[in-house]
């Protein structure tokens, strides 16, 4: 049996592939090496994993993650994983190549991840050749729900709302500016934190106009600060993975399009592309 996961910061999707290649989907939360170390990773997969699941007739883990990109970090999560599924063979890499590879599969284009942070790509149909760093949630990670829900609580901070946003956002968090200030600055997950924000943009039905100008913003944001640097964008289609993205597909197609790119896949998980890709594409290679 072999079991694929793609793991963002914030959720990881898995899906164990029986011998007869009955799949078997299950969650636990992200595991982004740059927010959280290896003991933390273990406790939370003997926590999180189905009770039922034998590892020990497990014989390969593909994992793909959020933070995985530099080899220490990626190390970090594969000695985890080594742990806890101690009779497989782990294989770790970024969630941006589980991205392409399930956006793509062995075709060439441009692939990206807008979930609770945003990550860019050209692929060639088997590596990621051109990344323009995102720059991460303090940094960047335009058009990202951290980015998103960052835009919605700088208007809170600064007054900036709209009184009826505003008053819904309080009936819904009861949050002060001092407690905001003190879950980014003080506490552990901050990305996480700002990026559960971008469901209440989501949802808010109070004024829309607000909520698709925050988030037509960020795209904007995303575009002008990654995409179009890129050479050549433009003859690519605009390839998509993620919540964030999925959730607004509507505001960002009408962003693809405006900037001279044609609509491609926009999916919310990669998990199911993913799975066949190893099971089709490429079995047993990560």
């Amino acid at each position: 049996m072999i079991i694929i996961a793609d793991g963002g910061s914030t959720k990881t999707n898995w899906c164990l592939v029986t011998e007869d290649e009955k799949k078997i989907y299950f969650n636990t939360e992200g595991y982004n090496p740059y927010f959280v170390g290896e003991e933390y990773i273990i406790n939370s997969l003997n926590e999180s994993l189905p009770t039922d699941l034998d590892k020990s007739k497990i014989t390969e883990v593909n994992y793909y993650g959020a933070g995985c990109s530099v080899p220490e970090k990626n190390e970090i999560v594969a000695s985890a994983m080594r742990k806890v599924f101690s009779s497989s063979r782990v294989s770790v890499g970024h969630d941006l190549l589980a991205a392409a590879r399930a956006l793509l599969g062995n075709n060439e284009g441009f692939a990206a991840i807008l979930g609770t942070g945003t990550n860019t790509c050209i692929y060639d149909g088997k590596k990621i050749t051109n990344n323009i760093d995102s720059g991460a949630y303090i940094l960047g990670d335009e058009g990202s729900g951290c980015a998103i829900g960052k835009k919605l609580l700088i208007d809170y901070l600064r007054g900036y709302m709209p009184e009826a946003v505003r008053n819904s956002f309080w009936e819904t968090f009861k949050l002060t500016p001092d407690e905001v200030n003190d879950r980014v600055y003080s506490q552990p997950l901050a990305n996480r934190f700002c990026a559960s924000f971008s469901k209440f943009v989501y949802d808010n039905n109070v004024n829309i106009e607000y909520s698709r100008n925050l988030v037509q913003s960020s795209f904007e944001d995303f575009f002008r600060n990654l995409v179009t640097h890129y050479p050549d964008y433009q003859k690519y289609s605009f390839n998509c993975i993620g919540s964030v993205g999925y959730n607004f597909r509507n505001v960002l197609e009408e962003v693809v399009t405006a900037h001279g790119m044609m609509v491609g896949n926009i999916i919310r998980s990669p998990i199911d592309n993913l799975v066949k890709y190893h099971l089709e594409l490429a079995p047993s290679q990560l």
